[in-house]
């Protein structure tokens, strides 16, 4: 564990520590708007193309755990190495898909990559920074890939102006392409890609003995994160649909949901150091239970002005969670197979991050549209609950892990 060294700066290790995820975000963020449309050029169905678009968390969620074991077998560096090399051979694919099939082949392998990028990345930054700063820096790194993803699509549309969709494409593997040799260039921690994998035993076995001895922690703060990601991923899905249901136009629409993006970039690292000075609760009960209220109010709004104050002071209990998933379960991973506990929290985020938006619409279809806002409004709930009774209020006190 590293020492609690508050004059550490994050300066030090920002391009190692923060340059793949930014490329990352800018590379995904490229494709994210035109994978859609380059299905429906392939003669995919509406539907069809909205699950290609899936298959990129899809894919990350398949491939959270084997990535664990990548990465505790080769290290963070070549993991992250052989990971944009599979990016890339995943975009050439996409470039070149002759049908929808082959480009969701692609589509699903760049999700797959996904996973141990953000994998290697939070490995990295739990063992390299301090715990007085840790918040800070798994805060910063997620704000660091959305800011990413904000720039991507504006730095694809410029290439598309010529290439038409495959500019988009192009973007992202030149993206790719540096974001290998960035990773190809930066050093492994210290002893953690030689020894971890001597120390913790055969993969598999390292999965299964660190799923029985941490089973509380996964049951317990592993469930309140995996709540925290199902309410995020329906926050996203909700807004529009709402906006819909109250008469407002798409352009409109998409201008509050950018200001509500907006919001969380501002807010990440002022996030992440109320968590390191005050503690992870001072931080997750608050937000979650702004969140819940917000979706609780939503269906009562009827006007532009009451949607857009909700959706803001929504956008502000989302953002000021910015790093809680990562930062708990960085706190909560043993020192010996840290790699391989972090993949599965990955895997249980992921779980959510997938359930919340099919949670959502599986209600909308029994009852409605508000009846969704405010079930996923109990799940922020319930989520606060299991903080408020599981979540150390002070750093000084450790996250159980029995």
């Amino acid at each position: 564990m590293p020492s609690d060294d508050t004059s550490f700066s994050l300066k030090k290790i920002s391009v190692a520590a923060f340059g793949p995820s930014l490329l990352f975000g800018i590379g995904e963020g490229a494709i994210y708007p035109v994978i859609a449309l380059s299905a429906r050029d392939l003669g995919a169905s509406v539907a069809l193309s909205g699950i290609i678009v899936a298959l990129i968390g899809i894919g990350s969620l398949l491939n959270n755990i084997p990535a664990a074991i990548l990465t505790a077998r080769f290290g963070e560096r070549r993991a992250m190495v052989g990971a944009a090399i599979v990016a890339i051979i995943a975009l050439i694919i996409c470039l070149l898909a002759p049908n929808p099939f082959t480009l969701g082949l692609g589509i699903l392998l760049v999700g797959m990559t996904r996973a141990v990028f953000l994998l290697a990345r939070q490995t990295y930054l739990t063992e390299a920074v301090p715990i007085a700063m840790r918040a800070r820096a798994l805060s910063t790194l997620g704000g660091v890939t959305r800011i990413g993803m904000f720039i991507g699509p504006f730095a694809g549309a410029g290439l598309m102006h010529f290439m038409d969709l495959q500019g988009a494409y192009v973007v992202a593997i030149v993206t790719f392409v540096f974001m290998a040799a960035l990773a190809f260039a930066i050093p492994d921690l210290p002893q953690h890609a030689a020894h971890e994998q001597a120390d913790s035993g055969p993969s598999t076995q390292g999965l299964r003995h660190i799923a029985r001895t941490h089973f509380k922690t996964y049951l317990t703060l592993g469930v309140g994160c995996l709540l925290v990601a199902a309410v995020r991923s329906s926050r996203q899905v909700i807004i529009p649909l709402w906006a819909a249901n109250i008469g407002i136009d798409a352009a409109t629409t998409s201008l509050v949901y950018g200001l509500m993006g907006a919001i969380d970039m501002l807010l990440f690292y002022p996030a992440g150091k109320l968590m390191d000075h005050k503690g992870r609760a001072a931080v997750a009960i608050p937000s979650m239970i702004i969140m819940a209220v917000c979706l609780a109010m939503m269906p009562l709004t009827a006007s532009l002005w009451t949607f857009v104050t909700v959706t803001m002071v929504l956008g502000f209990g989302n953002g000021i969670s910015s790093g809680l998933v990562m930062t708990v379960g960085a706190d909560a991973s043993p020192k010996q197979g840290r790699t391989q506990f972090l993949g599965m929290w990955r895997f249980m985020a992921d779980i959510g991050n997938s359930g919340g938006p099919l949670l959502l619409s599986a209600i909308t279809a029994m009852a409605s549209l508000a009846g969704g806002m405010v079930a996923i409004g109990g799940l922020a709930l319930i989520s606060a609950g299991i903080f408020w009774r599981w979540l150390p209020a002070s750093l000084s006190k450790p996250v159980s892990r029995s």
